[in-house]
């Protein structure tokens, strides 16, 4: 301090003011000093206490932790709400909070054929909430990001701890609490192909396997080869196989395919990810990367395989699968999609394909499939579905008029039927359709009259099970009149058959009269052309005719005028040497006259050539014409010296 007044001792009688403000920089430095050590300080101790998770709308925890918090009281009594009518989740579960506003009434009866709307009150996003979980204050903070595409949120979550251990286990128990209330539904993704990522398209319910029916065998191998797959990791990389397996679900029409898929994914516990090949903007490397971003465990499927390259809206046996017309072809091209068969082949199985994946293809056509792309390592299995048999039909009229359950159902085990576990309980308590339940003998009786009502391999299974719907209450009403149904679809199908054949052949008559006129007028086209050809050519010819006319006729108007000279010279030179001068000048008028009579002669066939050559060339007709004038001054000025 000595020092520091002995340097501003000079200044000591003027600078006060500078001694104070050298003082109140000083105090300030050390506050600003002060606050920084104190921030950093705290600062660390936030990171040494605070442990903060980040979740986004993107993946499957923040789907997870959103539904759980949807069940905490605390949740649903915030201080900051949203109201809204929303009663299903982004994933289809049921996310009612504590809060929600609940009716006395039946919350499933139904007002003018619709469901009640039931108010729900839902915290506030950009908001901190906080919630008492296992002895620790969770600070919860939702936030709605800026929408590139749809609803994006992101879920923050912090607690005081020591270690993140609290947070593992919340997110596994909202992860088990999620999986419960969710094992009955299938989630279905759909591949975008703007931003190249998959997109969640909703939940269905879980079909069980038992409402499946195919050919004795079949639904229980392809289950058990599904299942023996998933658990055969190790025992293909031991072998250096990759973990990848294909099944070719090929056939007719409505006989069952997709609803075969989406019981496996229900049974298997699977997500399903489709794949649109004919989509607009699909592309080879588009669909490298969306081969590449699928799960592990999960169906991967791709619908109507024998359509992927074709823009036909028609998947008769008739179709080839290229574009036909121009129309077609400049619409192929314009689409966006440029997907090809090297790309399709080296997404399923190259070195970029996802492993662990089943692999699910449909086709009504497997003829028109390259035999690259179905072979073993590609479509490992092949299921080939027809119409339906009498032993589907007899199925599927059990499954839709259960029997009375019979007096020792009660004591006997539950079926070893692995489809019929997992499924969800009826919710309706009064259902609107009430089915008679029947003794199972009846019931087998009638199921065995609806099978043989049934032809052979004539009738697909979604004809059937349209049949069935439509008596969904009648089971005897159902057989009686099964005939009559019978009779009538043969009518029907021999009545589109025959309407699609004259539209056939109307359309080919109709293209036939199209080709025959555009033909005809090419044919005029060419005709008129080759004509106008021809015209320009003789045109042409008679102008060059012309002009030799022209030149010949002058040559030959010069030499006869030539020759008339020199004969006429030899007789005047023969007169006037034998008579006397009176007789001379009596010649030379007469030759004067005769040389006047020549030249006009030639005036006037210079005029006529000219006149002649009017339409070709006129410039032989005027040569013509000087060469005449000039002889004719030439002989008269012979004729003025003699």
């Amino acid at each position: 301090m000595d020092t520091l007044k002995s340097m501003l001792s000079p200044f000591a009688m003027n600078s006060g003011g500078l001694q104070d403000t050298l003082k109140l920089v000083v105090i300030g430095g050390t506050v600003e000093t002060a606050r920084r050590a104190s921030m950093s300080a705290w600062n660390g101790f936030v990171d040494s206490f605070f442990l903060t998770a980040h979740f986004s709308s993107h993946d499957y925890p923040y789907d997870w932790l959103m539904h759980w918090l949807a069940k905490q009281p605390a949740w649903g009594r915030s201080r900051e709400f949203e109201i809204t009518t929303r009663s299903i989740g982004r994933l289809g579960l049921t996310q009612s909070t504590t809060g929600d506003l609940d009716d006395d009434e039946d919350d499933d009866a139904l007002v003018h054929g619709r469901k009640k709307r039931r108010v729900a009150f839902m915290p506030s996003a950009d908001t901190t909430h906080t919630i008492y979980y296992r002895g620790h204050w969770l600070r919860v903070t939702r936030t709605k990001n800026v929408p590139d595409y749809g609803n994006e949120c992101s879920l923050k979550i912090s607690v005081v701890a020591r270690n993140n251990d609290i947070l593992k286990q919340l997110v596994l128990e909202a992860k088990r609490e999620y999986e419960k209330d969710a094992e009955h539904r299938v989630h279905i993704f759909m591949g975008d192909t703007t931003y190249s990522c998959w997109r969640w398209n909703g939940a269905r319910q879980k079909r069980p396997m038992s409402s499946i029916v195919l050919q004795p065998g079949v639904k229980d191998m392809l289950l058990a080869d599904c299942k023996d797959f998933l658990c055969s990791e190790d025992w293909y990389a031991e072998r250096g196989i990759p973990f990848r397996r294909g099944y070719l679900l090929h056939g007719v029409p409505g006989s069952g395919k997709t609803s075969l898929i989406h019981s496996l994914a229900g049974e298997l516990g699977l997500d399903i990810y489709v794949v649109s090949l004919s989509s607009k903007g699909m592309s080879d490397n588009t669909l490298t990367a969306l081969m590449g971003a699928v799960p592990s465990r999960c169906i991967l499927l791709l619908e109507d395989l024998d359509a992927a390259f074709t823009r036909s809206v028609t998947r008769d046996s008739t179709s080839t699968g290229t574009p036909t017309s121009t129309k077609d072809k400049d619409t192929a091209e314009t689409d966006g999609s440029t997907l090809s068969l090297s790309g399709l082949l080296n997404s399923l199985d190259g070195v970029a394909a996802a492993e662990g994946r089943l692999l699910f293809a449909t086709t009504n056509h497997i003829e028109r499939l390259d035999p690259a792309l179905s072979r073993p390592g590609r479509m490992d299995v092949w299921v080939n579905f027809t119409h339906a048999t009498r032993f589907q039909a007899e199925g599927i009229f059990k499954c839709f008029f259960p029997s009375k359950p019979s007096a020792n159902a009660a004591s006997s085990p539950p079926p070893s039927d692995a489809s019929q576990k997992n499924l969800p309980l009826p919710k309706r308590k009064n259902p609107s359709h009430a089915v008679p339940l029947l003794e199972e003998t009846e019931i087998n009786v009638l199921a065995k009259r609806f099978a043989d009502a049934i032809p052979e391999d004539e009738l697909s299974v979604a004809s059937l099970q349209g049949y069935l719907l439509k008596n969904k209450t009648r089971p005897r009403e159902c057989v009686d009149e099964v005939d009559e149904w019978v009779i009538q679809e043969r009518e029907t199908r021999e009545k589109l058959k025959k309407e699609k054949a004259e539209r056939e052949a109307k359309e080919k008559k109709e293209a036939a009269e199209l080709e025959r006129k555009e033909k005809e007028e090419k044919e005029a086209k060419e005709k008129e052309e080759k004509e106008a050809k021809e015209k320009k050519e003789l045109r042409t010819k008679t102008r060059k005719i012309l002009r030799a006319e022209a030149a010949l006729r002058s040559t030959t108007s010069t030499v006869v005028s030539t020759s008339d000279s020199q004969a006429l010279s030899q007789e005047e030179a023969q007169s006037s040497a034998s008579s006397s001068e009176s007789s001379g000048s009596d010649s030379s008028t007469t030759g004067i006259e005769a040389d006047t009579e020549e030249s006009v002669t030639s005036e006037d066939e210079g005029g006529r050539s000219s006149d002649a050559n009017l339409d070709g060339d006129e410039t032989g007709g005027k040569e013509a014409k000087e060469k005449s004038e000039k002889w004719v001054a030439v002989k008269g000025q012979q004729a003025a010296e003699a």
